[in-house]
């Protein structure tokens, strides 16, 4: 399986964006681990949940929503893929990734 490479994050300038997208892949059955494997392999995307019947809960990083749309592409085209849907986009200042975020579960 090929190295997972990482998509560095350091903001450039004020103004950059950082987008996140979850989306809803379903593969045939018979495919879910060529596709888990091929899916892992891919920069900047991530499983999060698999159901035996091949339903993939996947989470998608990168500096623009093109990026995004061209992950969403490639999983479209992925064989053994029914469909790639995408469910959940947002785009956060990319200055924010390196702000602290505190746990309220341990708040005094």
């Amino acid at each position: 399986m090929p190295a997972r490479r990482s998509i560095p994050i350091t903001p450039v300038a004020s103004g950059d964006e950082w987008h996140i997208a979850g989306i809803m892949v379903y593969a045939h059955p018979a495919s879910l681990d060529r596709v888990q494997a091929a899916i892992a392999a891919m920069t900047g995307v991530e499983i999060h949940a698999v159901s035996d019947i091949g339903k993939l809960v996947v989470t998608a990083e990168a500096p623009t929503s093109q990026a995004i749309v061209a992950q969403l592409t490639c999983l479209h085209q992925l064989e053994g893929v029914i469909s790639a849907t995408l469910v959940y986009q947002h785009n956060e200042d990319a200055a924010a990734m390196y702000e602290e975020i505190g746990d309220a579960s341990h708040a005094t």
